[in-house]
């Protein structure tokens, strides 16, 4: 294929996208509008399956399979800075060494790293209910995590910080999300379907029938996975010395 063939088909691609991108927008609701065809009904399917978080209710039940590949996006990235960043045979592990915090920096990191860690799993834990999910959850409970880092040392961070755990807990969360949508294939429903358990009472956090698994399956993994990425990155920045010095 040589390079004029080349432009030639990018051209004609770009040109066939930007006509259906035209042609979408073209026949998008009125700008301002406050009502619409698809956010009507997906708040319709949220209330009836009692998920006071319509946008809860969309990424864990009207579309749940989208969030099955953003979530396998995630784990595939990790696996492959897992893979990428693994130790060379011409580097060796040096013992980080302490270094000198400010003490502003120590009594806040301190103080603040109890409260993100449980405002992380209070967002998880409410992602049916109120803004926020599994993803924003996840975050948040895998940074605070690194305060320690910021107002302690390194040792301090691997000590609450076992990779081994959270690389089982981010391979056990990925199943889970699979599980619960097989099961709902071997009760005779679509896969991922709400349909296992009960929706519960409105405005409660047992509501929302299978909308709290997957909700918790995907902080679970969103944690494990920023813990694990993180870790990996602050090896090769702290940890890892070659042969020949640093």
């Amino acid at each position: 294929m040589n390079p004029r063939f080349r432009l030639w088909l990018v051209c004609a691609g770009g040109t066939g996208l930007a006509a259906l991108l035209v042609a979408a927008c073209l026949d998008l609701p009125r700008f301002g509008g406050d009502r619409h065809p698809y956010g009507d009904r997906a708040v319709h399917a949220s209330l009836a399956r009692h998920s006071a978080n319509t946008i809860a209710s969309v990424n864990f039940d009207q579309r749940a399979f989208d969030t099955l590949g953003e979530m396998a996006i995630l784990f595939a990235a990790v696996l492959g800075c897992v893979v990428l960043l693994r130790q060379a045979r011409d580097e060796r592990r040096a013992r980080p060494e302490p270094a000198e915090v400010a003490a502003p920096v120590r009594r806040y990191a301190l103080l603040v790293l109890p409260v993100a860690l449980l405002t992380g799993l209070y967002v998880i834990a409410h992602g049916q209910l109120s803004p926020g999910g599994g993803f924003q959850g996840g975050v948040v409970a895998a940074t605070s995590l690194h305060l320690l880092y910021l107002g302690a040392d390194y040792r301090a961070l691997e000590r609450v910080r076992p990779l081994g755990i959270y690389e089982v807990g981010d391979a056990l969360s990925a199943s889970a999300y699979l599980v619960t949508g097989l099961a709902a294939v071997l009760a005779g429903t679509a896969f991922l379907a709400n349909t296992l358990l009960p929706y519960g009472t409105f405005n409660s956090l047992s509501s929302g029938g299978t909308v709290p698994l997957l909700n918790a399956a995907i902080g679970m993994e969103v944690a494990c996975a920023v813990v694990v990425l993180l870790a990996r990155f602050l090896d090769q920045a702290v940890e890892i010395e070659e042969e020949s010095g640093r």
